[in-house]
């Protein structure tokens, strides 16, 4: 995702209610296309599959005059739609399994909101809190150096992920220009710092980006028992990068902000915490637990709050088979990547808790990413304003496309459920499952990626 985190943890996890041998964006990919008939096999498996892996190892010099070896991978998911978009993120957990899985999330997310990148993701297995700023930087640009030219503005273009940064984004750029002399190298990465040409809006652009899809599905009437931001309680798993600025937004809007988290536990406050005095607590203690005149819980008493939103934005697969049961949010908005395991989604589909997929409700880092490369291609820069109003009809226009799609999958499937006299026998006789807003959002991701690839057509 290009969806910048603090949590370490924020990892795929592991095979905890999925098939065997399948992934998670396996899974909901597949039980989109159930939806989807028209679509060709040969089209399904172009777009089951990574285009492009590739692997690294090289070694480094360490502060201590030590050389220690890295492995960096680089995923180029699909082209379809343009140049390779995604982020790079540093963890000592980073494998080939999870770079390709995220690549999957970024090409449905782009042509989900209608931007002309294709998925791709990237990662480098190390402990980025024991290495120093230093090796940091060696270890960034050797990565980069190692790719190559399968990096590039027009062919794939990093992002800030998990523990990488603004700052990284410069390492890269310098990296790449210095190899690539003469050339207007900016749009090669995206999320870099505004000196550099980085864009208005962009560091907060995931939490924006979320509270606008937030605010257009409740305005929509997506949620029962819910026609609000207005004094709706809301828990947030994180309290980072994305859930502070999600937090603060909403807090604004009128909620009240009853529990957040980070790595070592989470606070709550059944009147509302006051964000500003646990962030400067946050940064005075490294953790928000303990914050005065709130209670200390743990991240999975939090997820199982009552609320009426429930924000996971830090770690993936947090919401499983084990406890989707004790869910009590009248809705999910999946600010991380895969919060959900595909067999909870399908309960909580089936108890009437919607769930704003990551697809749509974290996209806003890689929209702005998008209106960054624009305006290195082009010489400009825009202001925030300017950012935030795209931004906004971005998100929205996606949200009423899923909630549209939604709507006329669910009367397919009531229909299918209960067919006519005069239906055909295949009708008659095949199971339907209902859809959710993750299924709507993926059917038009997925019909977007098939028809741009017949009107293109197979080369050579």
């Amino acid at each position: 995702m290009e969806t910048p985190t603090t949590n370490p943890s924020a990892t795929v996890d592991s095979d905890r209610d999925q098939p065997a041998q399948q992934k998670p964006a396996e899974n909901h990919l597949h039980q989109a296309l159930i939806h989807l008939p028209h679509i060709a096999d040969g089209l399904i498996a172009m777009l089951s599959h990574p285009k492009r892996m590739i692997t690294v190892s090289f070694p480094v010099e360490m502060d201590d005059g030590r050389l220690q070896m890295f492995e960096g991978y680089r995923v180029l998911y699909n082209r379809i739609l343009g140049p390779g978009k995604g982020g790079i993120r540093f963890h000592p957990d980073v494998d080939g399994k999870e770079v390709i899985e995220l690549a999957a999330l970024m090409t449905w997310k782009c042509a989900l909101i209608d931007v002309p990148f294709g998925g791709a993701k990237g990662g480098i297995r190390c402990d980025p809190k024991s290495l120093s700023e230093n090796e940091l930087k060696h270890i960034t640009r050797r990565y980069v150096s190692e790719l190559g030219d399968n990096i590039g503005p027009h062919t794939d273009i990093p992002a800030p992920d998990l523990y990488t940064n603004e700052l990284t984004m410069a390492w890269i750029y310098d990296t790449y220009d210095i190899m690539h002399r003469g050339r207007n190298n900016l749009p090669v990465v995206t999320g870099k710092p505004i000196d550099i040409s980085g864009s208005q809006g962009r560091a907060g652009a995931t939490g924006q980006g979320c509270f606008y899809a937030t605010e257009q599905l409740i305005a929509q009437g997506g949620v029962s028992g819910l026609d609000s931001i207005t004094n709706s309680r809301v828990a947030i798993q994180g309290f980072g990068k994305v859930g502070a600025v999600v937090a603060g937004l909403l807090r604004d809007a009128g909620a009240v902000i009853v529990a957040v988290s980070d790595t070592q536990g989470g606070i709550y406050c059944e009147n509302g915490i006051d964000l500003e005095t646990a962030a400067k607590f946050k940064k005075t203690h490294g953790t928000v637990v303990g914050l005065p005149e709130t209670l200390t819980i743990t991240n999975a008493d939090l997820l199982e709050l009552e609320c009426d939103i429930l924000i996971p934005a830090a770690l993936s697969n947090q919401i499983h088979s084990e406890n989707v049961d004790r869910i009590n949010a009248k809705l999910i908005v999946e600010a991380a990547n895969g919060p959900i395991s595909p067999a909870a989604d399908c309960e909580l589909n089936q108890r009437g808790i919607p769930v704003l997929p990551d697809i749509l409700a974290n996209a806003g880092g890689v929209t702005v990413s998008y209106f960054e490369w624009v305006q290195n291609i082009e010489n400009e820069s825009w202001d925030l304003g300017e950012v935030n109003t795209k931004l906004k009809r971005k998100i929205v226009r996606g949200v009423d496309l899923i909630m549209e799609r939604w709507q006329q999958l669910t009367e397919t499937a009531t229909a299918a459920t209960n067919p006519t006299d005069t239906a055909t026998p295949i009708a008659q006789a095949t199971p339907v499952t209902p859809p959710g807003l993750r299924t709507a959002a993926l059917a038009i991701a997925l019909e977007r990626l098939a028809r741009v690839t017949q009107e293109r057509g197979i080369w050579p």
